[in-house]
């Protein structure tokens, strides 16, 4: 029986320059979340897929391969769309993990609720360009996103 999801998932290193602990439990976290549960089934294809996320000439490429590591397609997105959300995201969440660190629970809350705020707009974006190619849930559009945001840092 064929399987719309992911069962294994990697980042494109060569494009990341830094991680602070933070972006790294936040990659493992999404990651960990990711291959739990999640609905990604791209069109013409039949999973579960293995996937690599990597940037290359400005755009998201998405790897597609099979069980097997077999490759099945590359899906390319232009960032430029995804420029301000990946900027806010990265904002918001330094103002996060500052009030984490010696804010009040009220404030640490507010800035939580901005964060996801930020994330499910970014998340429907996504959902909405990858229409047509690949059908998604919003967990996993989601959790993709930070991936894209972890690819992002410079």
């Amino acid at each position: 029986m064929a399987e719309p999801r992911i069962i294994d998932i990697e980042l494109d290193d060569r494009t990341i320059l830094r991680r602070n602990d933070d972006v790294e439990q936040e990659r493992k976290i999404a990651i960990f979340d990711l291959l739990e549960g999640n609905h990604f089934d791209p069109a013409g294809h039949n999973g579960p897929f293995r996937i690599l996320l990597r940037v290359e000439d400005n755009r998201l490429a998405i790897d597609i391969k099979d069980e097997a590591g077999k490759p099945l397609d590359t899906i390319r997105l232009g960032l430029a769309r995804f420029r301000r959300p990946i900027r806010d995201y990265f904002a918001i969440c330094d103002s996060y993990y500052k009030a984490v660190r010696s804010d009040t629970p009220h404030r640490i809350e507010s800035v939580d609720m901005a964060r996801r705020a930020v994330h499910n707009e970014a998340a429907e974006l996504l959902k909405e360009c990858l229409d047509g190619k690949i059908e998604l849930d919003f967990d996993t559009a989601r959790r993709l996103f930070t991936l894209i945001c972890v690819l992002h840092i410079r």
